[in-house]
């Protein structure tokens, strides 16, 4: 099976992870036609390209999920922390992790490489998607 790369803002991270904006329904179906055993969501439910219930959605094609809701004008050391906390947790699964852009996960993934990995400079996948501003380029400080 192909990586699912019709999905906006689409990257494979490694062997493990893969990243994107908001997948539909059906994307998902293709995410988990991939091998990946859990989504990690960086969105808010209330945006108005996020699904209805993508838990359920999930769950039904028997992945995992997990919700960090991080606004995109606040992210917090905190949300790193549960971002943290949850990629420690999945390290022996496939993992997708997405947000609405793709822009959220990308500086998440930036950061967690670096400063938890200790990855000298994996800024590739970052520059790939966008060019953070002021708020983002402070979080990933």
């Amino acid at each position: 099976m192909t990586d699912p790369d019709t999905i906006y803002h689409w990257r494979r991270l490694d062997h493990r992870l893969t990243s994107s904006g908001q997948p539909t329904e059906e994307q998902l179906a293709a995410v988990a036609a991939i091998g990946v055993r859990h989504v990690i969501n960086l969105a808010l439910h209330s945006h108005p390209k996020a699904l209805s219930n993508e838990a359920g959605s999930l769950h039904a094609l028997g992945l995992g999920y997990t919700h960090i809701p991080v606004p995109f004008e606040q992210p917090t050391d905190a949300h790193f922390a549960a971002f943290c906390a949850a990629m420690e947790a999945l390290k022996a699964e496939s993992v997708h992790i997405h947000c609405i852009a793709n822009y959220r996960v990308s500086a998440f993934v930036y950061r967690w490489r670096r400063d938890v990995l200790g990855i000298p400079d994996p800024r590739a996948d970052l520059d790939a998607v966008w060019q953070p501003d002021a708020v983002w380029t402070a979080f990933i400080s």
